[in-house]
């Protein structure tokens, strides 16, 4: 009896039970005695140019692979599957002649889902197709639970990130989006560490929250009886290692925001930050132009991308000044009219009416100093920061600036943030007493980039919702 005549999910769960029964009794429920030589993209690689003559020739044998059953044509005395490993997807055939008929007979009632090993022959089809001619056929894994329709998929925007599994079980798009995300993060920090940066680990439980103007999330550590919070940042950590002497030092890791759920917002998210004593911004802006760049090519052989409706064109990045472009999108503003408003009030203005018109790879700089607290001044005018952000697409891609290192100074913006907090506002940072030591032991000159890999992959595989880019994104209950 085919599932489709067995009466919905609570049918086909309760036939599958039944088999798992069978198979407890005789102990071959969930083996363990298979490993796997091959991949079905390796294989494919490497003999689907043969011909179909020359296979036969070659006689390759000994092929062994495991994966899951997403196909299965049942025939009289041979039948054909389709077995999905991690890498793709390769066709199997078995028959009586080539395994023992009870072996056969256990097969034709093993179900879509079910996970598999398989050794055998390789062979060719009359069809043309790469295809293993089992020898040895073994069921790993009963599947209890029925695959997403083979013709529909994962439908269900929900159930994908609510399940995923079920979603990366069924649609090649959505592994292919995760597989080119781990392609990003290792294009840059291969990047990175070509330029001699060394990779370092720094806390994600932190006294004091920092690093960063976000509302942390608080835990309790219970055998020190205090309070402790998930990092918003890992720079000042990093910082600390450049007073200690290390010259070039990045980290990627997850950092936390106590924040709504957006397409553009997730609250655990990953960070690249990267810190370089002795640069200048102008230098960083152009390594850092490079590092997206390389990743952008590496993924997509191509520097024109699509992110949504727009088409973005990365191999032109552009600079610009805050102000020159708050007063390019409101001409009826002057540059008196911009300074009395006052730098907070700046930064509102270009978040309304400017950031979601950056769709071309631009550089923002001249941020004032009071949004930027930990920003070295620039020399020419001390209102301003050295800093920058990356926009693409209408949002923020990466933030870096040259390093506070006057202890000082840096005191000073700590006691600002300090009042703000106390005003009510939930974001500003604390004061940091042993940062503030660790500067008075001299911190060299240096410049440091954050940049948000989630946002940075969403643009280079084309998705509009930080939810495609992330495995398991936090949804509402």
């Amino acid at each position: 009896m085919s599932e489709e005549n067995i009466g919905g999910e609570e049918g086909i769960i309760e036939e599958r039970r039944k088999k798992l029964e069978l198979l407890r009794e005789k102990n071959q429920a969930y083996l363990n005695d298979f490993f796997k030589e091959h991949y079905a993209a390796n294989l494919s690689s490497e003999f689907a140019s043969f011909s179909k003559e020359e296979l036969e020739e070659k006689n390759i044998t000994g092929i062994s692979i495991a994966g899951r059953v997403v196909l299965k044509r049942v025939m009289g005395n041979a039948s054909f599957a389709t077995v999905r490993d991690s890498s793709g997807d390769i066709q199997i055939y078995i028959s009586k002649n080539t395994v023992d008929q009870d072996i056969y007979e256990d097969f034709k009632t093993w179900d879509l889902g079910d996970i598999i090993g398989v050794e055998g022959k390789l062979f060719k089809t009359r069809t043309d197709e790469l295809t293993i001619e089992a020898s040895k056929i073994v069921l790993l894994t009963k599947s209890i639970r029925p695959m997403p329709d083979k013709f529909k998929g994962l439908a269900d925007i929900e159930t994908r990130y609510r399940q995923r599994y079920l979603d990366l079980m069924s649609n090649e798009e959505s592994k292919k989006v995760f597989m080119d995300r781990t392609k990003v993060v290792e294009s840059m920090r291969t990047s990175l560490k070509d330029r001699d940066f060394i990779e370092v680990e720094t806390p994600m439980m932190h006294p004091i929250p920092g690093g960063a103007v976000a509302r942390p999330f608080i835990t309790k550590h219970n055998a020190l009886d205090r309070d402790l919070f998930l990092r918003i940042a890992p720079e000042l950590y990093l910082k600390r290692l450049l007073v200690g002497g290390f010259e070039r030092v990045f980290e990627i890791n997850r950092s936390f925001r106590n924040e709504g759920l957006s397409t553009k917002h997730n609250p655990e998210f990953t960070m690249l930050e990267y810190y370089e004593a002795y640069s200048s911004l102008d230098r960083t802006i152009s390594f850092t132009e490079d590092m997206i760049k390389k990743a952008a090519e590496e993924i997509n052989n191509s520097l024109q991308l699509q992110w949504g409706e727009d088409s973005i064109d990365v191999s032109k990045f552009r600079k610009a000044s805050l102000s020159d472009l708050v007063l390019e999108e409101n001409s009826k503003l002057t540059e008196s009219d911009l300074k009395e408003m006052g730098g907070k009030k700046l930064l509102e203005l270009f978040e309304e009416t400017v950031e979601g018109k950056l769709i071309q790879p631009t550089f923002v700089i001249g941020y004032p100093v009071e949004v930027s607290p930990l920003s070295r001044r620039n020399n020419e005018n001390p209102d301003i920061a050295d800093r920058f952000e990356l926009f693409i697409g209408g949002k923020e891609i990466a933030n870096g600036f040259c390093e506070l290192n006057d202890p000082d100074d840096q005191a000073e913006r700590f006691k600002d943030q300090v009042k703000a907090k106390d005003a009510g506002d939930k974001e500003a940072m604390a004061y940091d007493e042993d940062y503030v030591i660790a500067l008075e032991h001299g911190m060299p000159p240096a410049v440091g980039v954050g940049i948000g890999i989630d946002r940075l992959v969403m643009l280079i595989t084309n998705q509009t919702s930080i939810r495609d880019v992330l495995l398991f994104p936090q949804m509402k209950s």
